[in-house]
């Protein structure tokens, strides 16, 4: 499987922006999805997570702002960001995930001005 992040870009602090993770084929409705994002200098971490069956969660510092959801007729899954801020800024990047097998997207740069 081979996803494209898309959505990227400049945003003002309380702005709002949704992501796009595509995949290359439809054995994609069978995947566990999720975001992950990156700051230079720090670890990457997990945003967002949707199951094949379409449970999410969320990490505490964006629970209430950010909604994952996806659309399996589409091959994609989105990251809609709400009440951005600077500390939101970073590298955003898609994962699948099926038993051992794995697969990341290229990154999408959010920047959230102050």
């Amino acid at each position: 499987v081979q996803l494209q992040a898309f959505g990227g870009g400049l945003v003002q602090s309380g702005g709002s922006r949704r992501l796009s993770c595509v995949a290359s084929d439809s054995t994609f409705n069978i995947y566990h999805i999720a975001w992950y994002r990156q700051d230079p200098g720090k670890q990457r971490e997990e945003v967002a997570r949707i199951t094949s069956g379409g449970s999410t969660t969320y990490a505490a510092s964006v629970k209430g702002r950010f909604t994952i959801s996806r659309d399996d007729a589409k091959n994609t899954v989105y990251l809609q960001m709400n009440s951005l801020k600077p500390e939101d800024t970073a590298v955003y990047y898609c994962h699948a995930q099926r038993l051992l097998d794995n697969y990341w997207g290229q990154g999408t740069l959010v920047t959230v001005s102050s």
